[in-house]
């Protein structure tokens, strides 16, 4: 996930998927290769099931699709967890709060991604860019599920992409989000569940989302 150069005119913004809460994983590399190769996807963001509580189990998950995710050329950023990003063969972690984020930066520098979201207002989003995030995400759902409004997810947005060189990913929750957030000046734009309602439809809704991303 490079980030682009800001003295350039902006390019449209790439792809970042989130899966399904994963199990041992072998499932969802199968779901994940045609996605992957419906559009210009930049990163993976794997999300773990909330019963998975083994570390092992998760390493193990992780190494069954990783060669899926990389060998597409993007990134396999793992939902928190930032302990087994190394040995699991990740490509960093995504980090939920600034406390959090401070906590996990030792285990993710120098080489690995370092991502963050929950941020709670523009204060923390500076702090987040200050102790060396590599991006910045806007819009993703609280634990219950709540989140801005699209249009506040959008102001957020524009105002990071005009003044921050950190790149920012904006959550879309829906296929209207995403053309949307492309239009605010989203460097990513992290496709939601409804990518995945029926997997059947699942790699034509990220390549129409792919379309979706032009200024």
């Amino acid at each position: 996930m490079a980030a682009p150069d800001k003295n350039q005119p902006a390019p449209n913004p790439r792809i970042y998927l989130t899966t399904p809460p994963v199990g041992d994983g072998a499932a969802l590399a199968a779901l994940l290769a045609p996605a992957l190769a419906a559009a210009d996807v930049a990163a993976v963001l794997l999300r773990f099931d909330p019963a998975q509580n083994d570390e092992r189990a998760a390493i193990n998950a992780v190494k069954r699709i990783a060669a899926t995710v990389q060998n597409a050329g993007a990134a396999l950023v793992l939902d928190g967890q930032p302990q087994i990003v190394a040995r699991s063969g990740a490509d960093g972690a995504h980090i939920t709060g600034v406390e959090a984020l401070a906590a996990a930066l030792p285990a993710l520098r120098p080489d690995r991604i370092a991502g963050v979201g929950g941020l709670l207002s523009r204060h923390d989003a500076m702090v987040a860019g200050e102790a060396g995030a590599d991006y910045v995400m806007f819009g993703e759902p609280d634990a219950d599920g709540g989140r801005p409004t699209v249009e506040a997810i959008a102001e957020r947005l524009a105002w990071w992409s005009e003044l921050f060189e950190i790149p920012c990913v904006g959550f879309a929750q829906t296929q209207e989000d995403v053309e949307i957030m492309a239009r605010a000046g989203a460097d990513f734009i992290a496709l939601g569940a409804f990518i995945w309602e029926d997997p059947n439809t699942s790699a034509a809704k990220v390549r129409l989302a792919g379309g979706s991303c032009v200024r």
